[in-house]
């Protein structure tokens, strides 16, 4: 389909909004890009961008009448913060073993749309199956590193890994020296896993979250790896977690509040 323009898109969103009941409020788009059945709406500040989204209600519905298969919104600032993050990153990996990373950085500088060279990894992996799991594991298979994947007991039952013993709050806050430990023993010169970082080093061995090098959000995650819901949770944990993500950009409230509630409602 061709794609559509900001009068159109603009057009479109104020039309839902009235038809739905929600306030005529002003906002402003600077551009719209469209690539693979995928449109991605820049809206000038981040208060245009909450009037875009509507509570998610007006994005699927602008899906559905433009026939697209994804609709996203981002700020000039999101867009902004995440090419400062990027430089911050190229800087981290230059001259370490890491280094092959540098064309997938540089890739994700020209986002959105997302699109990844070919790259592939020789270092040997460890991966510690935390909240993105599928992620975590889609990410290294798609830089051809080789793997071994551990995680809790009966956390991920669809996801084939090596159960270890460990506390419910490490699924949102790895242990470090633990794993480093297990990578030791097992040769292993990368663990990826949900840490708090993007990138940190351990007698050698790199300790790496990708999506927060990369500031990849939690939203884009799930479309590009998929996503498979956690069994076992510490609550408490959940909820640091969550509120850093969203603190950090790298997860919107409404999907924060989605997350939350679905596992605070099974607690009950």
């Amino acid at each position: 389909m061709p794609s559509p323009t900001v009068e159109d898109v603009s057009k479109l969103v104020r039309e839902i909004r009235l038809e739905h009941g929600l306030s005529d409020s002003p906002f402003r788009i600077d551009e719209v890009r469209y690539a693979d059945g995928k449109l991605f709406i820049i809206a000038h500040d981040r208060t245009d961008k909450s009037v875009i989204i509507g509570n998610s209600l007006v994005i699927g519905k602008l899906r559905e009448r433009l026939g697209v298969r994804q609709v996203t919104v981002y700020s000039n600032l999101d867009l902004e913060i995440k090419r400062r993050k990027l430089d911050e990153a190229e800087k981290l990996v230059k001259g370490t073993k890491l280094e092959f990373l540098t064309p997938i950085i540089e890739a994700e500088r020209r986002f959105p749309p997302r699109d990844w060279p070919e790259v592939k990894g020789s270092l040997k992996t460890l991966i510690f199956l935390s909240f993105n799991a599928r992620a975590l594991m889609g990410f290294a298979e798609r830089l051809g590193l080789p793997y071994e994947a551990i995680g809790l007991r009966h956390t991920f039952p669809k996801l084939s890994y090596e159960p270890v013993e460990g506390s419910d709050r490490e699924l949102f806050f790895p242990n470090e020296e633990k794993l480093v430990e297990i990578a030791e023993k097992r040769g292993a010169e990368l663990v990826l896993s949900d840490f708090s970082f993007g990138l940190n080093w351990k007698d050698g061995i790199a300790l790496l979250n990708p999506f927060r090098l990369l500031h990849i959000g939690f939203f884009e995650l799930k479309y590009l790896f998929g996503f498979d819901w956690p069994t076992r949770v510490d609550y408490e944990a959940l909820l640091e977690f969550v509120a850093k993500l969203t603190y950090d950009g790298l997860m919107e409230s409404t999907d924060g509040a989605r997350i939350v509630w679905r596992y605070w409602r099974r607690r009950r």
